[in-house]
């Protein structure tokens, strides 16, 4: 059913593009009532208006807190023109109808989001009285009674619809649908409830009695992880990326970026003589060493920026020792991601040089895959990359000459970080059976590291280990990641069985004409027999990390000391399904 506007509610606190709405009320003969800022916005653009007061016989009140919180404002929403008692009640107490109603959201988001920004700490309570005034209650009062009356009231909850109202009242003449209303009341109800989730949420952040999310911005994807899937993406990459080629990300190129990242973000900040680079931060390094232990767990120590338990100095059999941070973590990484899984990775003193060896580990999985790097592409690398598919390259940025040669493959996705270290989400979750599933994220690597073999690691060993020990943690479980001088060498990942994830990393190995002899393995959970340090010893490895906790953990710790191999316990597993 078609219903013409006689009369609008305005009272908003973003003004930008409300001109044209009001023009064209004026030209329909809309009568407008309004308060404060609005009104004076709409007055100065010489159109008249009536101020909300005249409705309420109340002023604006507690510093603006209480402005269209009455029965006369309120009455005049939530009537029904089709009800008797409705109508009769309306003309008794005098209250005038309203049909449209423009009312958008104190800015909450925003204004969180800047108090962070000034200090990480509520002390004198100052920021968080800004935030708490931010929280509005008339606004989402009165586009919710609008929106629950769409049957006759048209209701605009946010400036992106001003452009559809003014089209609208030109084109119908001041009249709108039924169909038309139920829309704009959808997205009315979809805007508070984001609104009111973000408040929430700031009042809980953790152990909130709902699954409380909500994100904006959502893309449509091609399809899903098969063409015939459906799919959309919430979010906002242009937060954490420039594209500067290529087709449009699909749903498996973004799983495999989120990867990408992730792993990255494990890695030290790009060396101080890269264009995007700095010196390593003790954050970064953090990352790679240490994990906070939960309540009533040992808490580690910091030491030499490495995380070692307490418990652990009283320990007489083993020696403990430091991984190896900082300094030994200069270069330049290239890291190959397929299916989500590491399948290249690789540092070196020059790009060219770590892409080179990150595509020995596997030339055979690069193929089509989605790669990563911590410092500009120059254009010496560039034309090495441009010699293989791939879907998507993800760099600081790019040289004017890489980047020619780059574009020249019109699908090919180029992103540009916009920042380093960025888009690694606090917590995780999925949808599964009747409900979601929700974890924070797997952070940190070293609990501990307690060399338990029958020697200490040597530097060199001591850098493969942390190296593999990141790999193995970004591998689908039961996972292996076998290293050699900071190149991933051999993987095996996905399997049902640890000794299985064993027998493809070294065949992975021997496919590519690697020398084992001297690697290092790591594995994402505990050896539960001696099988796997038998194997990997005979094959040629000499060193050896893992979380342990098995209860045969005995049974491999002697094998190495009975062979003279080295082996570190961290203390923490790092299962991923």
């Amino acid at each position: 059913m078609n219903k013409k506007l006689t009369s609008a509610l305005i009272s908003v606190f973003n003004k930008n593009g409300l001109g044209p709405v009001v023009e064209q009320l004026k030209e329909n003969n809309v009568t407008i009532y309004s308060t404060g800022g609005t009104q004076k916005f709409i007055e100065d653009l010489g159109i008249n208006v009536i101020p909300v007061e005249q409705l309420t016989t109340y002023p604006s009140i507690l510093g603006g807190r209480v402005k269209t919180l009455h029965p006369s404002v309120f009455g005049g929403i939530l009537s029904r023109r089709n009800n008797e008692s409705d109508l009769f009640e309306m003309k008794e107490y005098n209250i005038p109808g309203i049909d449209l109603v423009i009312v958008d959201l104190y800015p909450f988001e925003q204004t969180l989001e800047e108090a962070k920004l000034k200090t990480s700490s509520f002390e004198e309570g100052v920021e968080e009285a800004k935030i708490i005034e931010k929280i509005d209650i008339g606004g989402p009062s009165l586009i919710r009674a609008a929106a629950k009356n769409f049957n006759d009231v048209v209701v605009i909850a946010s400036k992106e619809n001003y452009e559809i109202l003014t089209q609208l009242l030109v084109e119908q003449s001041g009249e709108t649908t039924v169909e038309q209303r139920r829309t704009f009341a959808a997205t009315a109800f979809e805007i508070v409830a984001h609104y009111d989730v973000a408040i929430a949420k700031y009042f809980n952040p953790s152990e909130a009695l709902y699954f409380l999310e909500s994100i904006t911005q959502p893309k449509p994807l091609r399809y899903g992880e098969n063409p015939h899937q459906s799919a959309v993406f919430y979010g906002n990459l242009d937060k954490l990326f420039h594209q500067l080629n290529g087709k449009e990300l699909s749903y498996n190129n973004l799983v495999d970026v989120s990867s990408a990242i992730m792993l990255m973000n494990e890695l030290d900040p790009a060396p101080s003589n890269s264009p995007h680079g700095g010196e390593p931060d003790t954050q970064s390094q953090a990352r790679l060493s240490l994990h906070q232990g939960k309540e009533n767990q040992a808490q580690p120590l910091l030491v030499n920026e490495t995380a070692i338990h307490k418990d652990s100095l009283q320990s007489n059999d083993s020696a403990l020792d430091t991984p190896p941070l900082g300094g030994g973590w200069a270069g330049s990484f290239f890291a190959i991601i397929k299916h989500t899984n590491v399948c290249g990775m690789a540092s070196r003193n020059t790009l060219i040089e770590a892409w080179q060896a990150a595509l020995a580990g596997d030339p055979e999985s690069a193929f089509g895959g989605v790669l990563i790097c911590n410092t500009e592409i120059d254009k010496d690398t560039a034309e090495a990359i441009n010699e293989i598919f791939f879907e998507v390259l993800i760099a600081p940025s790019f040289s004017e000459e890489a980047f020619k040669i780059l574009r020249s493959k019109k699908n090919r996705i180029l992103l540009k970080n916009k920042v380093q270290g960025t888009g690694q989400p606090s917590e995780m979750y999925r949808s599964l059976l009747n409900g979601v599933l929700i974890q924070s994220i797997d952070e940190g690597n070293f609990a501990e590291w307690k060399q338990t073999g029958g020697r200490e690691t040597t530097e060199r060993e001591k850098e493969d280990l942390v190296y593999a020990n990141i790999i193995s943690k970004h591998l689908k479980s039961n996972a292996i990641a076998l290293v050699k001088n900071k190149q991933l060498i051999g993987k095996g990942c996905g399997q049902t069985s640890r000794i299985d994830a064993l027998r493809h990393a070294i065949e992975k190995a021997k496919q590519f004409n690697f020398n084992l002899g001297g690697a290092v393995m790591a594995s994402d959970a505990f050896f539960p027999f001696d099988d796997c340090v038998k194997m990997g010893h005979t094959a040629g490895i000499t060193a050896f990390i893992q979380p342990g906790g098995s209860i045969r953990d005995k049974d491999s710790i002697d094998y190495c000391k009975q062979n003279n191999l080295a082996m570190v316990l961290t203390g923490i597993r790092h299962f991923k399904h």
